[in-house]
């Protein structure tokens, strides 16, 4: 009889691996487009164990490219030697008629370009939602805060009925 071998690790096929929770509080969300992610190595298996974070993330672009900069994707345990970056700017798959877009809205004043979250499609391709977003002023913060205690309080009400 020949045992099972077990993994230790849960790995992500599809679906959601992060999101940006902060940038829906941070920022109005005007547009979002989807982009295709390139990574190097042992970078896939550790984002596949869900392991990124894009609190600190955006987007920009430079020589005609837009690139991901400032998400942490973390060292895979179990991978070679080879040692990456865990910061380093990740390029983003986009047609050239986007990159142009894109490079335009972020060139112009008040608006940014943000990741809202990263997942595997259903072919099991690294894709992150891209989002055109405006910043909130304190006030507005303030009125989102408001606007979510009061669903909430109406959703106890409702409840309790």
């Amino acid at each position: 009889m020949t045992k099972k071998k077990e993994t230790p690790l849960h790995f992500i096929s599809h679906g959601d691996v992060a999101q940006n929770r902060k940038a829906r509080f941070d920022y109005f969300i005007e547009e979002t487009i989807e982009a295709g992610l390139v990574l190097v190595g042992a970078e896939v298996k550790s984002l596949r164990l869900g392991r990124i974070s894009l609190k600190e993330a955006y987007i920009k672009e430079k020589n005609g490219e837009m690139l991901l900069t400032g998400a942490h994707i973390p060292a895979y345990n179990l991978g070679g030697f080879e040692k990456l970056d865990e910061y380093r700017p990740r390029k983003l798959l986009l047609h050239k008629k986007q990159v142009h877009q894109l490079a335009g809205i972020a060139n112009t004043g008040g608006k940014t370009l943000i990741p809202l979250k990263v997942y595997f499609n259903k072919r099991g391709r690294a894709k992150v939602l891209v989002a055109i977003a405006i910043g909130k002023k304190k006030y507005d913060k303030r009125e989102t805060i408001k606007q979510r205690d009061w669903n909430k309080q109406k959703a106890r009400l409702n409840k309790l009925k």
